[in-house]
This record gives structure tokens, sequence and C-alpha cells, in this order.
């Protein structure tokens, strides 16, 4: 009978009076427990005693069977009532927990990976993990010792004459009517599946007990009994997939004739593929085939379900179990219900129906958290080259010869002879009138007061505040430009995209913070004058004045105003001095060579690290977060993924 009418004969029997066939007493044992139930509390509000209710209730017609419902806990406020055989009031699901062993850490994985990626990711590509998380939340709620199971099937399957094989009572109406099962019906072996059944949303009234005598093997079981998938009744194929969605295990029935039903096959069997472990496929109706053909039907559905992907569980290894069966004859139904009370016994139906959501959400995520395209950030050959490339646009190596040609330019000055320094003053007079022409038409210098020193260092000038745009702003982006493409090598989609954000954010206004960078290393620094330029430079003077003595002593000794040893010593101290003071500046220009070239490198050097540390603040770090951010959710995508 259908739900409706279940319910109707219930009420026709607190009337006192309705007729009913020989096979219905199961409703009848429910109308009493429900007139029992009120009596019991009319009673407890009199303080009537129990045993004076339970006779009234034997009068009234309780069944004479041994193990028949005849007792409640008192203060039950729930009225839930005790089972004969074992005690199944007293059972709470093992009292073990939702989401123990492995799936525990996987959910957690996979609600950090969410919560990770909601900025990178659309709302829609997260949708499937956050409902597989809800999923898992709702579940773990109800106890986890509970199994529920559905029998589905397509019209005409025999799926409801199983279900009825299967509690032991007819339950659910038979007939040739189509479609026989109009909403889903329940039948638990337990006290306790009130909150389950209430997030299936099955209604009490259609909540069913096995019949009995009650299977101690199936304790724990919650099997419903589903519409047909195929009904063309609106709202059924609804039913149908919200429920295969909640349900922890799935019986499929299929008959001889729509075994090989495109629709079964690609719409919910093909995509239960990873659900192997939790589901059952009942070749039913086997009684109608004559001789070898039901061996024949089994062996092309179970070709079928091989090329669906649907694992099975053969020689001990796990996977769905096929077997045939006649609902109606009673042939295998033993041997489907030992497979469904190994189920339930083992507590992990739950366990495994939500660790098989996790791994189907991983397979859709993977395209979203791998890519097969080889390693993932930045290398170190990736870094050396953008800092070059900005040094570059800066001219730091540019700026490293004009320091060293500065240096050998202030050795000569410091080191060479007066009469040289005075041709020398009179040029550098010239050219720094020239030079401050053409730097206000755009040329770079330095000068550093004091030093002596003229450099010229792109991007700075000594005593400017105002800072020129001297880095060359191309090859500053084409710098960005190729640092983002190669951080991005090996990375999915959507974390590529972050990636190549984050640089492009820090590229912008990267060619006026190396400016600044690299004015503000040279406007202040002033190089050491070495110690043996100033002795080279005395030294000189002292040649000098030797020159002017020697030169002053031959005029007075050709005029005869100077008398002494000769012309010779004069004419020896002039030459000499003509001689030693050339001779030391060449000297010292060679000396000077070596401290040049590692001036040079130590000016480049230093505009070199301005631009680089410009770039490392404003676009390698932004980058290298990006990346550890992704290495982060790849950590947490293999954890959910059970280390896949």
């Amino acid at each position: 009978m259908t739900a409706t009418e279940g319910n109707g004969g219930n009420e026709g029997g607190r009337g006192g009076g309705g007729d009913r066939a020989a096979g219905d007493r199961h409703t009848w044992d429910d109308g009493l427990i429900a007139r029992r139930a009120h009596r019991r509390a009319a009673g407890r509000a009199a303080g009537r005693p129990a045993r004076a209710m339970d006779q009234e209730a034997a009068e009234e017609g309780a069944p004479d069977t041994p193990g028949a419902v005849t007792d409640y806990f008192p203060g039950e406020e729930t009225g839930r009532r005790s089972f004969g055989g074992p005690p199944y009031a007293v059972y709470q699901a093992g009292v073990r927990s939702f989401a123990t062993g492995t799936l525990r850490p996987r959910l957690e994985a996979l609600r950090q990976l969410v919560g990770l990626s909601r900025s990178r990711l659309e709302g829609r590509a997260l949708a499937g993990a956050a409902r597989v998380l809800d999923e898992a939340d709702a579940r773990g709620r109800h106890p986890y010792g509970h199994t529920v199971v559905a029998v589905a099937g397509a019209t005409g399957s025999g799926k409801s004459t199983l279900f009825n094989a299967l509690a032991g009572a007819p339950l659910s109406e038979t007939g040739v009517r189509r479609p026989t099962t109009a909403t889903p019906l329940a039948c638990a072996w337990t006290d306790h599946a009130d909150g389950l059944l209430d997030r299936l949303g099955i209604p009490a009234v259609d909540r069913r007990n096995p019949g009995y005598p009650y299977d101690p093997a199936l304790r724990g079981l919650v099997l419903l009994d589903l519409p047909d998938h195929d009904s063309a009744a609106p709202g059924h194929r609804e039913r149908v997939d919200r429920l295969l969605g909640l349900v922890d295990a799935v019986v499929w029935v299929v008959d001889p004739e729509k075994y090989a039903d495109a629709v079964l096959h690609e719409r919910y069997l093909r995509p239960l593929a990873g659900y192997a472990e939790v589901t059952f496929v009942v070749l039913n109706q086997v009684d109608r085939l004559p001789g070898e053909a039901a061996d024949q039907v089994l062996d092309d559905l179970r070709r079928l379900l091989d090329e669906d992907g649907l694992a099975l569980g053969e020689h001990g290894e796990p996977g769905a179990a096929v077997l045939a069966l006649s609902a109606l004859t009673g042939e295998g139904v033993g041997e489907l219900r030992e497979m469904l009370a190994r189920l339930t016994a083992e507590c992990g139906a739950a366990e495994r129906r939500l660790s098989a959501d996790v791994a189907g959400t991983m397979a859709r995520l993977r395209p979203q958290y791998v890519a097969d395209s080889g390693p993932v950030g930045l290398t170190e050959r990736a870094r050396a080259e953008f800092e070059d490339r900005l040094a570059e646009a800066a001219g730091a190596g540019a700026a490293g010869k004009a320091a060293e040609r500065t240096w050998l330019g202030d050795a000569e000055w410091a080191c060479g002879t007066p009469w040289g320094r005075l041709r020398g003053r009179r040029g550098h007079a010239s050219g720094s009138s020239r030079g401050g022409g053409s730097r206000g038409g755009g040329s770079r210098g330095s000068r550093a007061s004091g030093a002596g020193e003229w450099t010229e260092i792109p991007g700075a000038r000594a005593r400017t505040v105002a800072v020129e745009a001297v880095t060359a702003r191309p090859a500053v982006e084409e710098a960005v430009r190729t640092l983002g493409d190669e951080a991005t090598v090996g990375l999915p989609g959507p974390w590529a995209q972050a990636v190549r954000e984050a640089a492009g954010w820090g590229g912008r206004g990267l060619a006026e913070a190396v400016d600044e960078a690299v004015a503000a290393e040279t406007a202040h620094r002033r190089p050491v004058r070495p110690m043996w330029w100033s002795m080279v430079a005395a030294a000189q003077v002292t040649v000098s004045l030797a020159q002017v003595i020697g030169v002053l002593w031959l005029l007075g000794a050709v005029a005869g105003v100077f008398g002494g040893p000769g012309w010779w010593m004069p004419t020896l101290l002039v030459l000499g001095g003509a001689a030693v003071g050339p001779a030391l500046a060449w000297g010292s220009r060679a000396a000077a060579r070596g401290p040049a070239r590692r001036h040079g490198r130590s000016v480049e050097g230093r505009l070199r690290e301005a631009a680089a540390e410009c770039g490392r603040r404003r676009v390698l770090e932004p980058v290298e977060a990006e990346l550890a951010r992704y290495g982060e959710v790849r950590a947490q995508y293999v954890a959910a993924a059970g280390g896949a």
C-alpha cells in the first residue's frame, strides 16, 4: 500500500472498525503503538500504574506473538518503542563518532582548500566542494552507526517487491499500476533514525518498522524504497536524484528487459563509478529466464558496468556487488540481506560514500590546482635575470664604467704635475660650462664636492632634489612581463592569472621607484681619497719647486748674478724635475687602474642592489607570496585528494 493509504488505515484503526487484509498486521501494529503511546501519556498524567495500562493494551488486542511490542521506556518523552529480540531501544549506533579514520583530515584539508581559494577561483568552481562539506557536516550530526540504503530502479523492475522481501513485511505497494511507488518509503531496524529520516525528508506517515521477527544482523539499517527513476509523474525523478545524493549506499534493481537501458547507465550508473564500494546492482526477476539465460544476462550486465567504469567487487577486491535474484520467489534475497548486514555492521558506508564525494570533487577540481607541465615556482636563474634587466634599465653598468673613468681622471688630477693641472683646470672649466647646458638638456652627472669627482651616474645628481626619469620604461616593463611568464610556468590557469596580476601591479611605478632609489644611493656618497694621492701630489709639488729653483738658478748664473759651482747643477734640477714629474704622473695612473676598476664595480654593485631591492620589494615579493599561497593550496589539495 502507499503511504497515504497506510495512514488512512491507521486512522480507520483508531476509529475502531476498518477492514484489513490478513497480511496488513504491520500497519495494525503501528496503530496500536500510536494508541498505546497516547494511553501511556494520559496514564502518566493521571498517575496510573504502568502495569494497569499494559493490561488495558493487551485487552485491546495486542498480538500474542512472543517478542511483540509490549513495553515503553518510562520518562522517554519521544515515545520511542522497544522491539522484541535485539535490544534496539538501547542501541545508540555504537556511540561511534562520524568521520573517523582518513576522512576527517581530508575534510579538514578540503575546508582549508575552499577557504584559501575563494579569492582566486570563481564561486561556481567551489560550489561542489562547498556542497560536499555541507553534506559531511549534516551527515556527521547523525549516528555514524546507522546505514541508509536506498532501493532504486526503473518502472516494473520489482524494487518494491524486493524492498518488502528485505523488510519481511508487505510495506510497499506492488502491482501493475505504474508508477506504483509515488513517495519514498522508509523501513528502519533501529529506534533512533528519526533525525536521519527528517534530514532525508521522509514524513512520519511513510516510516515503517520491519516485519517480525526482526533480524538482529540488520540492526542500524535504514532502508528506503524510492520512486521509479524513469517515472513520467512530475517530481518523481527530482525526489530520486535528491535522495541518491543523501543516502549512504544504493541497491540498483534492474530487470532482464531493461538492464541495458541507456538512461540508467548514462544518467545514474556511469556517474556513480566512484561509489562502487557502496553500490549493489541486482538483476531481479531471474525466475522469468529459462535455463542458463540468467547467467548470460548477468555476464552482459557485468560487461556494461565495466564499460561504465564501475569497479566490480570480484575475487575479494573492493567494488560494486553484482548478483541475480528473484524478489518474488526469494531466490538470492538471503545473499543480498547478508551483504547489507555486513555493510551495516561495518558502520563505514557513510564514510565511504563521503570519501567518494570528496574524491569526485577533487577530480573535478584537479585542473584548477594541478598542471602537468613541469616544476612550479621561480628559479634562481629567473630572479637573477630579472634583477639584471632592472640594473641594465637603470644604467648601472654604464654608471660603473663612468665611475671608473672618473676615478682615473681624479687620480691623474691629484697625482699629475702642477703644470698639467693648470692646463686641465682651464679645460675642465670650459667643459663644465658646456656640460651645464647639456645637463639641462638631459645628460646625467654628479660631482661630489670636496672630492674632485665628476661622475656620470644615471638617475642621480648630487645636491639636486629633483629626480630625473632616466630608467628605461620599456626595459622595465619587459623585465616584469618576462618574470611573470617564467613564474607562471607549471601553474594552473587561475593561479597563473593571480601571479601575473601580482607582477603587473608591482610593475606599476617600478621605473620611478628605481629612479628614486638610484638617486638616493648616489646623492651623498663621496669616494674616499687615497692617502698615496696626497703623497704623490706633495712629491709633484716638491719636484715642481725644484724645477723652479733650477730655472731661477740657471737664469741667475747666466746673468752673472749667482756665482758658484757652475751651470750644471741648475740644469740637473730642471731636467730632473721635467723627467720625474711626468714619471710620477704615469706611475700613479698605472697604479690607479686597479682601484678604479674596483671603484667602478662598487658603484655598479650599489646601483644594481638599489634597483634589485625595488624589484624585490614591488614585484618579486608579491609574486613569491602568490606562489607560496599556491604551494599551500596545492598541499591542501593533495591532502584532500588522499595524497594523489
